[in-house]
């Protein structure tokens, strides 16, 4: 599995094999299980996707931080890849975490429909 390198990659990915509303049915399982109060819909429109899922990890650095570590140990992000993004500018922080949340999610949507 090539993993994608960009936000627009995963979208180009997801979209090709018919699979974005099963990322967003496993991102929104993912969310409820952490109790983050977001539910997108399956017809959200990806640059959507992304501003509101961004906008909740920034709220969720800067007032929730044990709600956001519970929601990234939820969705499984590498310890590794997140200690090794910078934290000194927070919105930044919050748009490479938001793609990584993606980026994982994608994951486990594509290897559950390669695989069964």
């Amino acid at each position: 599995m090539q993993l994608p390198s960009t936000y627009d990659d995963l979208i180009a990915q997801a979209n090709e094999q018919d699979l974005y509303k099963k990322l967003i049915r496993q991102l929104n399982k993912d969310l409820l299980y952490a109790n983050i109060d977001l539910d997108f819909d399956e017809q959200v429109l990806p640059s959507s996707l992304k501003l509101l899922l961004q906008e909740t990890v920034y709220k969720l650095i800067h007032e929730k931080f044990a709600d956001y570590l519970n929601l990234l140990y939820i969705i499984d992000v590498s310890e590794e890849k997140i200690k090794q993004l910078d934290g000194s500018d927070t919105l930044k922080l919050s748009e490479d975490v938001t793609f990584l949340i993606l980026k994982r999610e994608w994951q486990k949507v594509w290897f559950r429909n390669k695989y069964s």
